[in-house]
Order: structure tokens, then sequence, then C-alpha cells
């Protein structure tokens, strides 16, 4: 789901990225206002469960992969506010260090996956822990459901208004080459489907892992990360190389060569649409979460540690950053 450079337009990225521009501020008042400064770290370590999660690819019929966001998890865990801050800087860190998601598409990838996903997936928790208020794991599931769904169908739009918006003189797609009638099935048939399981299985298995270990967390009352939280970091990273057993690349992250060989229309593309080929490039440091001169799984590996670290790391800079208020009484949210 991550869109990748030159799929969308830039003035389609500067849109999406000025979308997202008031809803960040907002985040950050809000995360200032309800989250103490010595909480920081903890919210630090949600974002990294979010990074971790997007490492575990999963392969689906045809050759393509989808992962889990955690997106509502976050919201579950520490309010949608926060959980939209935190999904937003593991983008950023993935996209920056590991170009996982193009720089120039972080406003719409974020929009999808740090905005769409976990507000409407906490008002889904919300609304049916409503109804079922011992139903903690039920509602968290259904959630995360609505929540990847809904991000993947706006990428889907997004890629889907590339080729109806912007064509050269020969009726090539200048981006995205697909229309809607053909990203938004794509998108949305493994979403549906197994990727959107991902999601559910991911959530409420954590979840229902910080319930019996970590309770206060579980109930968004925690204010450190205890050993048992700890230890769920360490078996995600260790078993992140399992992202690596899926082969191929998910739908509408294919590179400029693998994406003229495609043949959704019924043919091979034939072509590499302009604005990818002669688009904004960035090297990222460890590309597709590779270290030279590393085998592949401790590659995998070291770039989990590398992802967690800095995500700890910057939410201690957040923390001194925006500063803190004294009036904490009100919780963040209510599970």
């Amino acid at each position: 789901m991550h869109i990748p450079e030159n799929y969308l337009s830039p003035s389609t990225c500067a849109v999406l990225g000025a979308a997202m521009l008031p809803v960040w501020l907002m985040a950050v008042k809000k995360v200032r206002q309800e989250v103490p400064p010595e909480k920081m770290p903890l919210l630090g370590i949600g974002a990294a469960l979010s990074f971790l999660s997007m490492m575990f690819n999963i392969p689906l019929p045809g050759g393509t992969t989808g992962h889990a966001v955690g997106g509502t998890l976050l919201a579950v865990l520490f309010g949608p506010w926060s959980a939209c801050l935190a999904v937003s800087l593991a983008l950023f860190v993935q996209a920056l260090f590991f170009g996982d998601g193009g720089i120039l598409a972080f406003g719409a990838n974020c929009f999808n996956m740090a905005f769409a996903m976990p507000f409407a997936g906490y008002a889904i928790y919300k609304g049916v822990l409503r109804a079922f208020p011992q139903r903690q794991l039920l509602a968290a599931g259904l959630g995360s459901y609505v929540g990847i769904n809904l991000a993947a169908f706006f990428a889907a739009i997004e890629f889907g208004i590339q080729p109806l918006l912007f064509m050269d003189g020969a009726g090539h797609a200048l981006y995205a080459p697909y229309p809607l009638w053909v990203s938004i099935p794509a998108m949305m048939i493994g979403h549906l489907t197994i990727f959107g399981l991902a999601e559910v299985i991911f959530t409420t298995a954590v979840l229902g892992y910080l319930q019996k270990a970590a309770p206060q967390l579980a109930q968004g009352k925690a204010e450190k990360a205890s050993p048992a939280v700890y230890g769920l970091l360490a078996l995600l990273i260790c078993g992140t190389p399992l992202g690596l057993l899926a082969t191929g690349t998910a739908w509408g992250e294919w590179d400029a060569e693998e994406l003229a060989e495609q043949d959704y229309l019924g043919s091979a593309l034939g072509y590499v649409p302009s604005g990818m080929e002669d688009g904004f490039s960035f090297a990222a440091l460890f590309p597709d979460y590779a270290i030279e001169g590393m085998p592949e799984i401790f590659g995998y590996i070291l770039s989990a540690v590398i992802g967690t670290a800095l995500l700890v790391l910057l939410f201690k800079l957040v923390a001194s950053f925006i500063g803190h208020k004294t009036n904490y009484d009100a919780p963040a949210h209510e599970s």
C-alpha cells in the first residue's frame, strides 16, 4: 500500500500533502495536551510496532504481496491522534531510510495509512465497544478490518485518477497507468481478503497479548513500557525475515521496468510512463531493508533494529520539541 515515487503526479502529491498539514498540526497539539513527556518513548514503541508489522510481507496468488499496518491497534492503545503521529513517523522512517514509499508521496501515504486508517478503525472500534463493552478484541478486529480497507480504497482512487488527469500526446499515462476500473478491484480484492485478515490477526494478537502481559497498556493507562512490551518488540524483530518468504511486488509498487511488463489490461503495458521515467529520484540508505555486504536475512533484522531505534529516539526528540502541559487529568482516549 506504500505508494512509490512518481506513481502520483507532483500536483496530486502536493494536494494530499497540503491536506495532511492541518492533520499533523492537530495531532501535535493533541499529543502535547494529552500525552505526558515520560510517555512519549512508549508512543515511539507503538510506532515501532507499526513499522515492524509492515515488514511482514504476505503473498497473494498472482505474484503480489501486502502487509498489515497496525494503525487501528495504535489508535486503540493511544488514541487516534497519537496513532496518526506515530504511523506518520513510521512512514517517514520507511521512506527516508529504506525507500519504502516515495518521498514526494509521503503525504499521500500518510493520508491513507496514518489518517484514514486509524480514525476510521477507531470509530468502528468505539461503536462496537459501546454495543459489546466486554468485547475489546472483537471491536478492535472489526475496526482494523475497516481501517485497512478504507486506506486501500483511497490508494486505489489516487492511482486510478492519474491516467484520467495526466496523459501525453500519444495517449499514454504520465504516471500510474491503470484507471479506476482496474485499480479499485486490484487493490481491494487483496485487502478485503488476505491483507484485511492479516491486519485483524496482527491487531487482535498483539492486543490480546498486551491484555495479559501488560494490561495497563492495553487499557491505555501505561506510562512506560514493561519488559513484556520489549519482549514483544524483540520477537517481532527476530521474526521479520519471514517477510522475505513472500516473493513478488505489491500491486502498484513495481519499479519502472516491472511496470512496463504488467498485463492487467490483457496485455503487457509495453511502455514506461514518462513522468515515472524522468521523475524525482531519491536514494535511500538501505533500499528494500537490505544492507550492502550483509546476508539478506541479517540485513532485514538489522533494518528492523535500526527502524525501531530511530522511532523511539524520534519520539524522545518530539517530546522535547513540542513541549508539554501540566494538565493530564483527562485520558487521551477511553478503551
